[in-house]
């Protein structure tokens, strides 16, 4: 039968299959709303509840026993810190602009931003391991007391998300769509987000 006599007939056609992806659009609520993709946010933000729960213990922690978090704290590098939050603020800033380079079709251009973050990236890590290698030096490791186990264990979990998010950066420089980038971006600006707040938490609060 054809279209003119389905028409006659009153036939109505069935309607158009649309592919089994599109049936997922939207399910994501207010997430799908964000810019990159939904998983990294639901990774994001279980990643914030995780360092909000210990922030929230080492602070506890300090009201305990202030004396001794304040003269723990008193031996920190401050300049270092101070350098590493200028690193990592200025790594994220590249990774926006790299989004919006990418917005605009400029693929390489986007590429040669990633890259820029990548390689802050890594100057923070070389700076946090100095850092670490001179509290060793002096024989301050993770168990010399409270404050230090907090320390190292905050900065060392905060150091392996930006060892992450470094991976996360390179792949998406690879593969540099719009939406990887953003996906990337969202990751690398959270990073820097702890470190704004875990900076100031455990060198500079008294």
């Amino acid at each position: 039968m054809d279209a003119t006599s389905e028409a006659r007939s009153g036939a109505v056609p069935p309607p158009e299959m649309k592919p089994a992806g599109d049936s997922l659009e939207g399910d994501w609520g207010a997430l799908s709303a964000l810019p990159g993709n939904p998983m990294m946010w639901l990774l994001i933000w279980s990643e914030l509840f995780v360092f909000g729960a210990a922030f929230a213990g080492f602070s506890v922690a300090r009201i305990l026993d202030m004396e001794l978090f304040a003269q723990s704290q008193a031996t920190l590098d401050r300049l270092a810190g101070a350098i590493n939050t200028m690193v990592l603020i200025t790594s994220g800033f590249m990774a926006a602009l790299a989004v919006n380079a990418q917005s605009r079709d400029r693929s390489g251009q986007a590429r040669a931003f990633i890259g820029g973050a990548i390689v802050l990236g890594l100057v923070f890590l070389v700076i946090k391991f100095f850092e670490y290698s001179d509290k060793f030096a002096h024989g301050i490791g993770i168990e010399t007391n409270n404050f230090y186990t907090l320390y190292f264990l905050l900065t060392g979990f905060h150091a392996a998300h930006v060892v992450l998010g470094i991976v996360i950066l390179a792949i998406v420089a690879w593969k540099n769509s719009l939406e990887n980038l953003e996906t990337g971006a969202a990751f690398w600006h959270m990073v820097d987000l702890i470190w704004v707040i875990l900076f100031p938490l455990i060198f500079l609060m008294r």
